[in-house]
């Protein structure tokens, strides 16, 4: 989406003559890259589908204290990043469950002689999933999503300067897994 749609859409959200004809548009506009962007911090496909729904729910019931200071996508970034961040709190056995699933995937893909390209793609999904919640979530926007520092300091509330120092962090410890379960 551009930037000029999207404030075109909030608009539309804002009337309440046309709230939910916004509301519908921004999320089929938003569905998909959300839904990778909460899958790849969650892996589960159950949960991801549970967030993204409680990332709407917010988006249209706040959609009025959207003040134009951010970019859309900067906004529902961080609405769904901050009900990933509730969900890491609430659910605690939530990391069993994203690495009992990369751990079959694995398995699925050894058993099937996979080419180890797909191997190394999930051994690099665990090594992301044991980085702390905070380089994890730095990581995915800027590697996945390709956010720059500044876009990912709005989705954060983190300084640019912290965000970086997270990000090469991250970069090594994820560079050490892979080396030492090669």
């Amino acid at each position: 989406m551009n930037e000029t749609t999207d404030n075109y859409l909030m608009a539309l959200m804002k009337d309440p003559a046309s709230k939910d004809k916004g509301f519908m548009q921004l999320m089929e506009a938003y569905q998909k890259p959300l839904y990778w962007h909460i899958r790849r911090l969650v892996v589960s496909h159950e949960d991801a589908e549970d967030i993204l729904q409680e990332t709407f729910i917010n988006v249209y019931r706040f959609a009025d204290s959207f003040k134009g200071e951010s970019r859309v996508f900067t906004w529902l970034y961080r609405i769904a990043t901050n009900e990933c961040t509730k969900h890491f709190r609430k659910n605690k056995n939530w990391m069993k469950k994203a690495e009992a699933i990369t751990e079959k995937m694995l398995n699925d893909f050894t058993g099937n002689d996979a080419d180890n390209s797909e191997k190394m793609l999930v051994k690099f999904q665990q090594a992301i999933l044991q980085l702390p919640e905070k380089q994890k979530v730095v990581f995915n926007l800027r590697y996945y999503e390709e956010l720059s520092y500044e876009e990912i300091s709005q989705i954060t509330d983190s300084s640019v300067s912290t965000l970086k120092t997270n990000y090469h962090y991250a970069s090594e410890k994820i560079k050490q897994y892979l080396i030492e379960h090669a």
